[in-house]
C-alpha cells in the first residue's frame, strides 16, 4: 500500500474534484464521450475540463518551478484570471527577479 510520500507530486496536489474526474475516466476506459454522458454534459465540455486537467498535471509534475509561476498558471487554467494576464504576471516577475 503507498504511503503519502510515496505519491507524486502531481497527485498530492490535485483537488478532490480533479480526482474524482480521473476515476470516472478510468472507469469509462478511457473514453471521453462516455464520461460526457456520465456529467451530463457534451464532448466539447469534457475535452476542454480534460485538456485542463493535463495542463494541472503538467504543471505540478515539474520539480522545481516557482510557486508564484505555478500560481498564476493554475490561476489561468481554472479560468479565474485570462491567458494574456497570466503571461504579463509571469514576464514581469520574471524581470523583477533578474
Amino acid at each position: 500500500m503507498l504511503k503519502n510520500e510515496d505519491l507524486p507530486n502531481w497527485l498530492i496536489n490535485l483537488e478532490l474534484e480533479d480526482i474524482a474526474f480521473i476515476k470516472k475516466l478510468v472507469i469509462a476506459s478511457g473514453s471521453l464521450k462516455d464520461l460526457a454522458k456520465e456529467y451530463d454534459v457534451t464532448y466539447p465540455t469534457i475535452r476542454v475540463r480534460m485538456d485542463k486537467l493535463i495542463e494541472k498535471i503538467k504543471i505540478y509534475d515539474k520539480q522545481k518551478i516557482d510557486p508564484y509561476i505555478e500560481k498564476i498558471k493554475l490561476l489561468a487554467i481554472n479560468d479565474k484570471i485570462d491567458l494574456d494576464t497570466a503571461k504579463i504576471l509571469i514576464e514581469e516577475y520574471r524581470g523583477i527577479k533578474k
